[in-house]
């Protein structure tokens, strides 16, 4: 699937951080993130901005000559340092060490044995950590960062003059905006232009850094940068210094030489560290300010009151706060646009925007005659409130922050939950939810599989849905309940094709079905063995399946988002979007692999509420079990607390938490209640953006003979076409020498030119006339699988 393109903001050094910083932290199908992140560069293209990247990623370690002051070494020194062994130089905690290799190809470190000994103590850091890479497997060339979606998504010229020229103006181009590079096609005259000189860059590079770039400048260079100055700005860099400077830079005023250095320097702040620090010391003392974006302290300034007002709202009735909260948004959402907020210094101005979001959403408590009313209710936008509070709590990046979100999303949050699951509660009491015999089987057609998502909650679902529309797939949806305790053990098979094999005599501690042939209790092993026999092959969340076999139907499981949440607790909001993309990824990569469509289920959702759930009190004497928000009562026990019935045996009941309380205290985090939040699921349908072909074709057979692929395909259509792909909907990201046309016996021989690319994930596709993919048979070039 072609991912939609995103604007990229910033410059080339900065979607470059980005990059190396996603392939530390985003492994589909991995739980423990990667040892660490190997930068392969046979031709040392990148070497130009090694110095400028390290002061950036901290994390950053070079293969070289032993210069640790650089962070650079042999390959036996930067195996210690990743290992923890040696205290200097420090990973920062939390950081996953991103080793530069510079004139080192993925080849050589993939020869094994026959990698060159020096170099040896890294190779096995392939199979421990992760290799940045393009999607096809090839190594980042400096030409793919400029073109790739992945990278700038830039038009560049391909001929080798171009070619020569960016890489010589590497330096340069790395550091300047790509506002400035959008909108035509890149040629060498543009890139040799960024040599000749940029007076705005020259001028903010000497504000940044005067005594380091002033050292860096021959005498001839240094005149020549006072004569602009003079002329065109109106002040003299040796004379005036640079604090004259910072105060005409935050004094700027529009349609003037300084208004233009203001918005250079806003749309790559991060280029400039030390101009934040020359602006506060330029501020002019005494003087009316009508502007206050350029003055970093007058932001930090309404950074504490805001989080003093946050604070505040914590013996605040809601209705008071919901006011209170809007009010504050109105006077601070205007922060959220300055250079600050772009460099992480308005954090609380941005979470306060999800939480007026959640203030509004909250002053009206949600309602509804049926549960099935409520659903609709919450579905047609309620639940905006729910993921509002996440974002919010998401924003805070430092501990006094946090706890300043916290009590704000506390105060306005809660009790729009408690009325919201009382409500609920109520109307079950009149109108029960499905039991086992009620509730419609989940299944796929042939070609197509499941992909179960673990607490996938219903507004979280939604996010999703758009993120695969933006990459460009189709999304369906409905909505369902959750099987009833909205725990794993029960609500898991109730949405797998094997809910009809499935029964409950007595509830178990477990809340665990039986299966119905045997009685025995329904375990991982058997819920997989059922799911084979009903025509259901599982595969393991770094698997693809086999969508290319003969009435294919595949389940899969992915995503830890309630693993997450059991053991974070409320620090599960900063992990959401890691999880939601981690998500989208998994299931383009098996729409890649060939599956026809992607149904994403799951079965519960969750409550989070900063500073714990309120706290019920059961007593363990009275229940086999006691989970947060339900036990299994024990015998004939009677419960002071609300029951209700088991979804696979509406005569056993189970006691449940009212409103949202927990029997366990110390709680952010729980399920297994009945809410909306828990209760309440989405069911999405994922299939390619284009519609399907009309024509009736498979591909037989795939075999390989070194780099060498055959295909049969049938029938055998002369006007068909074969290639191989490393996503099958995309023409780009071909991998074969040359797209081949079947012959009269419908086969066709492709070859694959780069040696680098054995081994890699790909997909057989074959085309009509036009270009559209009939079948796609899934492969890995080189090998016979």
């Amino acid at each position: 699937m072609k991912a939609a393109v995103k604007p990229v903001t910033g410059a080339l050094l900065d979607r470059l951080v980005e990059s190396l910083e996603l392939a530390a932290r985003h492994h589909p199908g991995e739980v423990a993130p990667p040892a660490a992140v190997l930068w392969t560069d046979a031709d040392g293209q990148w070497c130009p901005v090694a110095a400028s990247l390290r002061s950036r990623l901290h994390q950053l370690l070079t293969y070289g000559e032993y210069d640790p002051a650089n962070r650079t070494g042999p390959a036996i020194w930067l195996k210690c340092v990743i290992g923890g062994t040696l205290d200097d130089p420090e990973i920062p905690e939390g950081s996953v060490p991103i080793v530069y290799l510079p004139g080192i190809s993925r080849q050589t470190l993939r020869a094994g044995e026959e990698c060159p000994p020096l170099l040896q103590p890294l190779v096995e850091l392939q199979y421990r950590g992760a290799v940045w890479t393009q999607r096809n497997g090839k190594d980042w060339t400096v030409e793919a960062f400029m073109v790739s979606e992945e990278g700038l998504g830039l038009d560049v010229a391909k001929d080798t003059r171009t070619r020569a020229s960016m890489l010589g103006a590497l330096a340069v181009l790395a550091e300047t905006p790509v506002s400035q590079l959008t909108g035509r096609r890149l040629e060498a005259e543009d890139f040799d232009r960024l040599l000749i000189g940029d007076p705005v860059r020259d001028l903010l590079a000497w504000m940044n850094d005067p005594e380091g770039v002033r050292k860096g400048w021959d005498e001839g260079r240094w005149k020549a940068f006072r004569s602009r100055c003079k002329d065109t700005y109106k002040f003299d860099p040796e004379r005036d210094g640079e604090t004259v400077a910072g105060e005409r830079l935050g004094l700027a005023e529009e349609q003037t030489p300084w208004q233009g250095a203001w918005q250079r320097f806003t749309e790559a702040p991060t280029l400039y560290p030390g101009l934040p620090q020359l602006l506060r010391r330029s501020k002019p003392a005494g003087t009316l300010l009508f502007n206050q974006e350029p003055w970093p302290d007058e932001n930090e300034d309404a950074e504490r009151r805001l989080r003093e007002a946050f604070l505040d709202l914590e013996n605040v009735n809601a209705a008071d706060a919901r006011r209170i909260l809007l009010k504050l948004d109105s006077e601070h959402g205007a922060r959220r646009q300055w250079v600050w907020a772009r460099i992480g210094q308005a954090t609380l101005a941005q979470a306060l925007e999800h939480l007026a979001v959640l203030a509004d959403h909250c002053g009206s408590t949600l309602g509804g005659d049926t549960p099935d009313e409520m659903a609709r209710l919450y579905a047609e936008g309620a639940f905006r409130a729910d993921y509002a509070a996440v974002e919010a709590l998401a924003a805070a990046k430092t501990l006094a922050d946090a706890q300043a979100v916290r009590t704000a999303v506390r105060a306005v949050y809660l009790p729009w939950l408690q009325a919201g699951a009382e409500h609920f509660q109520k109307l079950l009491a009149q109108h029960p939810l499905p039991d086992h015999r009620a509730a419609p089987t989940v299944d796929v057609a042939e070609g197509e599989c499941i992909l179960f998502a673990d607490g996938l909650r219903y507004d979280l679902a939604q996010k999703l849905f758009g993120l695969l529309e933006e990459r460009g797939l189709r999304s369906s949806q409905q909505h369902r309940w959750a099987a009833l305790p909205s725990v794993t053990a029960t609500a898991k098979p109730a949405v797998s094709p094997i809910i009809g094999k499935l029964t409950g005599k007595t509830l178990p501690d477990d809340f665990s079905p039986e299966v119905g042939a045997t009685g025995q209790p329904l375990t991982t092993d058997r819920f997989r063995k059922l799911l084979g026999e009903a025509g259901y092959a599982y595969f393991g969340s770094d698997q693809m399946g086999t969508p290319g076999n003969p009435d294919a139907r595949g389940w899969t499981e992915f995503g830890q988002i309630d693993a997450r949440g059991h053991d974070l607790q409320i620090d599960l909001a900063a992990q959401i979007d890691d999880e939601l993309e981690r998500l989208c990824e998994r299931i383009i990569a098996l729409m890649d692999a060939g599956w026809r469509a992607v149904r994403v289920v799951t079965d519960h959702g969750w409550l989070l509420m900063p500073g714990g759930l309120p706290k019920c009190d059961l007593p363990g004497y009275l229940v086999a079990s006691r989970w947060a928000r339900c036990a299994a009562i024990k015998g004939d026990s009677k419960v002071s607390v609300p029951k209700a019935a088991w979804f696979w045996n509406a005569a056993d009941e189970f006691a449940t938490a009212p409103g949202v309380a927990c029997f366990i205290a110390g709680n952010d985090y729980a399920h297994g209640g009945l809410s909306l939040q828990e209760c309440l699921i989405a069911d999405l349908h994922v299939t390619p953006s284009e519609e399907a072909p009309s024509i009736s074709a498979r591909i037989n057979e795939v075999s390989w003979v070194g780099q060498r692929c055959r295909v049969t395909v049938e029938p055998a259509d002369s006007t068909f076409k074969v290639d191989i792909r490393t996503k099958p909907n995309a023409p780009d990201a071909s991998i074969a020498a040359t797209v081949k046309t079947l012959d009269d016996q419908g086969k066709a021989s492709l070859v694959v030119e780069d040696e680098d690319l054995a081994g890699t994930a790909a997909v057989v596709v074959l085309l009509d006339d036009s270009g559209r993919v009939l079948a796609r048979q899934p492969t890995t070039v080189g090998n016979n699988d």
